[in-house]
């Protein structure tokens, strides 16, 4: 597969996969999914490759969900690709991919992981921040959710209070707030977020791969009943999509102006 989205390499046993779209920081259009898709799949197929390491081009952010200006008028997204449940994006297929892949992934968090971009960081098996990173979610400031992993998982992870202050407030935490709260597994200085994240996978390729494939599949197993619940958010959301509430979000953020959901609880 050709890829203009993503850059992909593996090296000694680690496949690194980094969205580089810094332009948009990071923001993912379907082209985006598609080509994440295929090179964990790619990582997954390849018997050499025994840990995936998942980072954002640049400086200023890891992923900031989906790009706001490839939403169309129709609710979707515009770039062709797979339907993704009706919104046009295959994000659910995605965050399937990264969990079931049998190997485990790191996320290397080099600046915002916001919305889309936070679900990716939540669903991976480790998380590595620079100090300068920054998590939160944005999903209903502009007319979105994720009511699958985004929320049932992140809840196993943080505790329902926190993930519910997380999804209603929308703002954002630093990577020592995100630590405490177990959102993050270690923070180190911006500069050696790479190579921490490469001497964690470097660990890890010494243990067995037949171990660790146990360890993630009994790890998801507990989870696994949120698949069924991100198909039906998945659904509901196309249809959200084509309402005036969540182009009035959409708008609002491409207008640089106030959002104003108060008209919708007339």
């Amino acid at each position: 597969m050709e890829l203009t989205d993503i850059l992909y390499e593996k090296t000694n046993g680690i496949a690194k996969i980094t969205i580089n779209r810094p332009q948009v920081y990071n923001a993912f259009r379907a082209r985006t999914i598609q080509e994440l898709i295929w090179s964990f799949r790619d990582a997954w197929d390849d018997n050499r490759v025994g840990v995936v390491i998942l980072t954002g081009a640049g400086e200023k952010a890891f992923c900031v969900g989906g790009d706001q200006k490839e939403k169309g008028d129709e609710g979707g997204y515009d770039y062709s690709g797979g339907l993704g449940g009706g919104i046009g994006l295959e994000v659910e297929n995605l965050h399937q991919t990264i969990r079931n892949i049998p190997k485990p992934v790191i996320a290397a968090v080099n600046g915002f992981a916001i919305g889309g971009g936070h679900v990716l960081h939540v669903i991976c098996d480790l998380t590595i921040a620079a100090e300068t990173a920054k998590f939160g979610q944005s999903g209903p400031k502009v007319g979105s959710y994720d009511a699958g992993f985004g929320s049932a998982y992140l809840a196993r992870v943080v505790g329902e209070k926190k993930a519910r202050e997380i999804w209603y407030l929308c703002e954002q935490y630093s990577a020592q707030e995100a630590k405490e709260m177990g959102l993050v597994n270690k923070i180190v200085p911006a500069e050696q977020l790479q190579q921490a994240a490469e001497e964690w996978a470097e660990k890890i390729l010494e243990k067995s791969p037949t171990a660790l494939k146990m360890l993630k599949y009994s790890f998801n197993a507990d989870s696994a009943n949120i698949q069924g619940i991100s198909q039906l958010s998945m659904g509901s959301l196309a249809m959200f999509y084509n309402t005036p509430e969540s182009e009035e979000g959409k708008n609002a953020f491409l207008e640089k102006r106030p959002v104003d959901f108060k008209k919708f609880r007339q």
